[in-house]
């Protein structure tokens, strides 16, 4: 007998985490574009002890016992989405362990096995492997530079209504779009809500870069223009502040927020926390703080583009106008599953398309982060990038 006959199926069924280079190399660690990892240089961390050694002087109890989330957090966040067109109540927001929690949270609630959930192809495979893992039969629907093909979205609801099967919800990315960088146009948001409600399909709007954006104006999130109740907003404090403070947050239907609190068996998110987190963003102290990131931000894209240019010029890509990655589409014949080990070897981790897609389509494109490297090294593993590259088309001995 053997310990892995106690697993569950679903257990014995699991893969192991898309976390760290898949191959081991020789010598210094390779530079890594395969994760949206943030730029530890950005951490407000002088701030961050202040507001720690504040909160144990004046919150002791509230911050370190059991204790429910800081309210000032929830506020916080209220008032954020107030500023976006978003009218929010308490009892319809929900603060987690990051916006990942949300999204684990989710199949538990809707998720039945063989139930159909919409979401975008390519997409951030971290969600998908917690609907994939309920029992979730995943239909992809294509993304262009405007976004979610909003007239394929259509075309599939109307199919699927024809089975008599209602999908459980869609999920989309909509702005700076992981991993294609796009942003959903407004005339395709409106049309997404109005499918929505007329479907009678939950859109779960993940809106984890929302803030870092370089260039053009702010669009309103699909909650904002959701009269009906079909929208459930997610973000997170990760991408604006720091990961490892692990604080996300969903909003929408009361009763939905609820039967997501019901699933949350640990009970609050962190206190202490959630504490930090609302104390630090006072007084436009995190506005700021986000004006800062995307100056830097902005300046490591630009940098990643150039390079990509002059050291790639064969390959295609859409600048983002935010966020932290670009999807790069390879040269003809290269494929990113022979790709991906080869630049590993040449000190550069990449994130081949294929891990974007639920039916490992996706073999024409990588994912780049330009998100957590200084510039003098993204240039450094752009030019890698492309001798890898170069050895991968390099034509066979008698070809």
């Amino acid at each position: 007998m053997q310990l892995a006959d106690l697993y569950t199926a679903q257990a014995r069924e699991a893969l192991p985490p898309l976390w760290g280079p898949s191959l081991e190399t020789d010598g210094e660690p390779p530079l890594s574009l395969a994760y949206g990892l943030a730029d530890p240089a950005l951490f407000p961390q002088e701030e961050l002890v202040d507001t720690t050694a504040r909160i144990l002087a004046s919150h002791l109890n509230d911050a370190l016992n059991y204790a429910p989330v800081a309210p000032a957090l929830t506020t916080l966040i209220a008032e954020r989405l107030h500023r976006e067109g978003v009218q929010s109540h308490e009892d319809e927001i929900l603060v987690a362990y990051g916006s990942s929690q949300i999204l684990g949270l989710l199949p538990r609630v809707l998720i039945e096995p063989g139930d159909t959930v919409l979401v975008e192809a390519p997409t951030f495979m971290g969600a998908v492997r917690q609907f994939k893992r309920a029992g979730a039969q995943m239909i992809g629907l294509p993304v262009d530079a405007h976004g979610l093909d909003v007239e394929a979205l259509a075309t599939t609801l109307e199919a699927l209504k024809r089975k008599n099967l209602r999908p459980k919800f869609l999920y989309t990315i909509p702005t700076f779009q992981n991993p294609a960088g796009v942003t959903l146009s407004l005339e395709r948001r409106q049309r997404i809500v109005e499918l929505a409600a007329a479907y009678g399909v939950l859109v779960v709007e993940d809106d984890a870069y929302v803030d870092l954006r370089f260039r053009g104006e702010p669009l309103p999130p699909m909650a904002a223009l959701d009269q009906e109740g079909w929208v459930l907003r997610v973000g997170t404090f990760s991408k604006i502040l720091a990961p490892g403070l692990r604080v996300g947050w969903a909003h929408g239907p009361r009763e939905l927020i609820a039967r997501l609190q019901m699933f949350k068996l640990e009970g609050a998110s962190s206190p202490f926390v959630t504490h930090l987190v609302a104390r630090f963003s006072a007084n436009g102290r995190l506005e700021q703080h986000i004006t800062d990131l995307c100056a830097h931000y902005a300046i490591k894209c630009a940098t990643m583009s150039q390079a990509l240019r002059h050291q790639l010029p064969e390959a295609t890509f859409i600048e983002p106008d935010g966020g932290f990655f670009i999807w790069l589409q390879l040269p003809q014949g290269v494929q990113a599953s022979e790709l991906a080990p080869v630049a590993l070897k040449h000190g550069v981790e990449i994130l081949p398309g294929t891990r974007c897609y639920t039916d490992g389509s996706g073999e024409a494109y990588i994912r780049l982060a330009f998100s957590e490297l200084p510039g003098n090294q993204i240039e450094t593993a752009i030019r890698r990038l492309s001798t890898a590259i170069k050895v991968v088309q390099r034509p066979t001995e008698g070809g």
